[in-house]
């Protein structure tokens, strides 16, 4: 009989408590998404408000992904060493802060600084939960999982949008941060005393009180308690989380951030300046709100229809379709007339598939990195992707106060989902050992 906990969670069938906090991490994700779009939601007032141009638009919607870019860098580390579950309360505090000073702010200087702050517990909380995801789901159903929760971004955006548009009707910019500290915040008891500590990163490290806390955690998923940890040594338990850029992971580390970078490109290309263009064509901030919604909508179908797929189909093969339809559509998003039912409609196309290609990438982090480098590695690929974040609207905005139409500005922002794909054919593509994973 298998003793090890890790392999126990693998090949047993998910028990309700296991369903429920895979649950919270779609919540969680769902609220990520919402903050990171909430200043996409609130930038035609906030560019009304303080009478701003394009290009200075532009920088203050990357402020919170240069942040999420620290956050993931440092706080993914953080997982890896200090554990999933004190990262994920830490994160909730500082994005709960961040959402909330950005109504006290009245100038470019302090909204930036306190979206940084906001993107800095985003990306930590990125890092963690594709980490608990991961290993708090079987092995058969490991991919369905990670996909359900990547959904939950594009969900935030769907319901977070939807609620910001009403408030927008009748309140300031200001409203749609209130909602997401609010929503932010509650989410800290949630987390404190639903989200146990992951048995793998247990199992792993064995720090004092390890045993324990696995057996009370089995207790609750309906699992008989394990008499002892398997053994691990000594040199194992201390492993570097920098073993991503080891001879054996690094090929592996550069191929999967260098997508992640190329597509994000493209990705937050739609993400962030949809609601502006769609004003721009003479709409109200409302109207523009609801085309962004759509683009969620068709995220979280993408994202739901691939995880399914993943059950019976190559994860490597879909990831690079979904890339190349990616670009296709964000493409044809650029030639769409100003007319909201058919925006909506390419907005959803365009969601669809850019949503879905950052669900294939976080399966396929998550099956590439093992459990003492998951959520450093996760973190190390977010952050590289949000170089992408940062130059993605920064890029779009410049060329659009070029005076470069918007058929040419989409397709060249296009061309990086498009080599993403090109650059993801040279991933060897393997799964983690039952030890490490």
């Amino acid at each position: 009989m298998n003793t090890d906990p890790r392999e126990i969670l693998n090949q047993s069938a998910m028990t309700n408590f296991q369903i429920l906090i895979i649950a919270i991490t779609i919540g969680l994700n769902a609220m990520d998404g919402f903050d990171v779009q909430s200043i996409a939601f609130a930038s035609p007032g906030i560019a009304n408000e303080w009478g701003i141009d394009l290009a200075a638009l532009g920088v203050v919607l990357s402020m919170e992904l240069i942040g999420m870019g620290l956050g993931s860098f440092l706080l993914g580390g953080m997982a890896d060493k200090l554990g999933r579950r004190p990262t994920i309360l830490f994160s909730l505090v500082v994005m709960a802060l961040g959402m909330f000073m950005v109504t006290t702010t009245s100038s470019i200087f302090t909204l930036s600084f306190w979206r940084i702050v906001t993107g800095v517990g985003i990306g930590g909380m990125l890092a963690a939960t594709n980490a608990v995801a991961a290993e708090f789901s079987s092995s058969g159903r490991r991919h369905l999982c990670i996909s359900l929760m990547a959904i939950g971004y594009p969900i935030g955006g769907v319901v977070g949008g939807s609620i910001a548009s009403m408030l927008l009707a009748s309140f300031d910019w200001r409203a749609v941060f209130y909602l997401g500290a609010a929503v932010t915040a509650l989410f800290i008891p949630v987390c404190y005393f639903l989200v146990p500590e992951s048995v793998h990163w247990l199992t792993r490290k064995q720090p004092t009180g390890a045993l324990e806390k696995i057996n009370k955690t089995f207790k609750k998923f309906g699992h008989a308690a394990v008499a002892a940890l398997p053994e691990v040594s000594l040199d194992l338990r201390k492993k570097s989380i920098g073993d991503i850029f080891s001879p054996s992971m690094v090929a592996t580390t550069l191929i999967v951030s260098s997508t992640y970078f190329l597509h994000i490109l493209t990705f937050y290309f739609i993400l962030k300046w949809v609601p502006k263009i769609v004003v721009d064509m003479g709409f109200a901030a409302s109207s523009a709100g609801g085309v962004l919604v759509w683009a969620n909508v068709g995220a979280v179908l993408g994202g739901a229809i691939f995880g399914l797929l993943t059950l019976r189909f190559d994860l490597k093969k879909l990831a690079i379709g979904v890339l190349f339809f990616s670009a296709v559509f964000v493409a044809l998003f650029g030639r769409t007339p100003a007319d909201l039912s058919i925006m909506s409609l390419f907005c959803a196309m365009a969601g669809f598939f850019t949503n879905t290609g950052v669900v294939s990438l976080y399966a396929i982090i998550a099956q590439v990195f093992p459990t003492h480098v998951r959520a450093f590695g996760t973190g190390f690929v977010i952050g590289v992707g949000r170089g992408g974040s940062v130059l993605s609207p920064i890029l779009a905005g410049f060329l659009l106060e070029l005076g470069i139409a918007l058929p040419s500005v989409a397709m060249v922002m296009a061309i990086g989902s498009m080599i993403g794909a090109i650059v993801l054919t040279f991933l060897k593509l393997k799964s983690a050992s039952p030890s490490e994973g």
